[in-house]
C-alpha cells in the first residue's frame, strides 16, 4: 500500500507541473494587455506602466515567469493580483466558501444519486424505474442556468422557503438550494451508472450463492449488491467534484454567491493571469488529491482489488 501511495504521488508530479504550464502558457497568450487594462479610457503614465510590468515580471520572458511563479508556490506565495491584494487572501476569502457549496452538493448528489439508482436498479421496468429514468432523462436536457432560475422563483419567490441570493458570509442554510441545483447537473449520470451496476451485479455469481445460503434481501442488498455497485459511481464522483468545483461559476453568478467562480470569472476578464493561475492550481491539486483518496477507497469497497507491486 505505501508503495502504491509513493507511486500514484509521484505520478502526480508531472501532471501538475504539465496543468500548471499549459493554464500559464494560455493565460500569457491572451489578447490584450493586462496593465494598459487597468487604466480603462485613461492614458497611464509610460514609467508607471514600466514599472507595473517590472513589479508583476511581464517584462521577462515566458519561462522566467513561469519558474518565478512556481518558486513563489513552493514558498507558499501565491503573488499579488493586479488589484494589490494578495492572491492567499482571496483564496482564504472565496474558496472555504466554494468548498461549502461543492460539497453540500456532492453530499446531495451522492445520497440522491445512489440511492435512486440503487432502487430503480432492483425494481427494474416498474413504475419508480421508469419514473426516475424519465426524470434523469429531463435534467440532462435542462442547462443548469435554466434549472438555477426555475428553482430560484419556485423556492425563493413563489414559496418562499429559501432565499433568491446568498447572504453576507454566505452561511450553509443559503447555500443549500443552490448546492441542490448544481447536484442536479450530475445526478443523472449517477443514478443511471448506479442502476446499471447494480442490475449487472444482481446477476453475478456471489450474489446468486449469498441468496442459495439463506441471507436476507436485507443483508445481501447492502453487503453484496451496493457494495459492489459503487465503483463506477464513485469513479464518476471523483471526477465530478473538480467539475463541481469549477462549474459553480453560473450557479454563483445566479444565487450571488461570494466563492471562486465569480472571482475566477472577473480575474479571466481583467486578464489577471497570478490570480487566475493560482486558482487553477489550488483546483489541480484539489483534485489529484480526491482522486489518490478514491483510488484507495477501492480496494474497502470490493475486496477483490488489491494493490499490488
Amino acid at each position: 500500500m505505501t508503495l502504491y501511495i509513493l507511486r500514484r504521488v509521484l505520478q502526480a508530479v508531472p501532471v501538475f507541473f504539465g496543468t500548471t504550464l499549459l493554464i500559464y502558457f494560455m493565460v500569457f497568450v491572451m489578447p490584450g494587455d493586462p496593465i494598459i487594462a487597468l487604466f480603462g479610457d485613461k492614458s497611464p503614465n509610460p514609467a508607471v506602466i514600466e514599472q507595473l510590468r517590472a513589479q508583476y515580471h511581464l517584462d521577462q520572458p515566458f519561462f522566467v515567469q513561469y519558474f518565478l511563479y512556481i518558486g513563489g508556490l513552493f514558498r507558499g506565495d501565491f503573488g499579488v493580483s493586479f488589484s494589490g491584494e494578495a492572491i492567499n487572501s482571496i483564496l482564504q476569502r472565496t474558496f472555504p466558501v466554494t468548498a461549502r457549496l461543492a460539497v453540500l452538493a456532492l453530499g446531495f448528489l451522492t445520497v440522491a444519486g445512489i440511492l435512486v439508482g440503487l432502487v430503480s436498479g432492483l425494481r427494474k421496468g416498474k413504475f419508480f424505474d421508469n419514473s426516475s429514468l424519465g426524470v434523469s432523462l429531463v435534467l440532462i436536457s435542462l442547462p443548469i442556468f435554466v434549472t438555477a432560475f426555475v428553482a430560484q422563483y419556485v423556492f425563493g419567490v413563489w414559496l418562499g422557503w429559501s432565499r433568491t441570493t446568498v447572504g453576507s458570509g454566505a452561511p450553509v442554510q443559503d447555500l443549500i438550494l443552490p448546492a441542490i441545483v448544481l447536484a442536479t447537473a450530475s445526478f443523472a449520470q449517477v443514478m443511471r451508472l448506479t442502476r446499471s451496476s447494480t442490475l449487472e451485479t444482481m446477476n453475478q455469481d456471489f450474489v446468486r450463492t449469498a441468496y442459495s445460503k439463506g441471507l436476507s434481501r436485507r443483508r445481501v442488498i447492502p453487503v453484496h449488491i451496493l457494495r459492489n455497485s459503487l465503483i463506477p459511481s464513485v469513479t464518476y464522483l471523483a471526477t465530478d467534484f473538480g467539475v463541481l468545483l469549477v462549474g459553480a461559476t453560473i450557479t454563483e453568478g445566479i444565487f450571488n454567491v461570494p466563492g471562486v467562480g465569480n472571482t475566477l470569472y472577473q480575474a479571466i476578464i481583467r486578464g489577471e493571469g497570478p490570480t487566475v493561475v493560482s486558482f487553477v492550481t489550488v483546483m489541480v491539486l484539489l483534485y489529484l488529491g480526491v482522486n489518490l483518496l478514491i483510488d484507495l477507497l477501492y480496494g474497502l469497497l470490493d475486496p477483490r482489488i488489491r494493490y499490488v507491486k
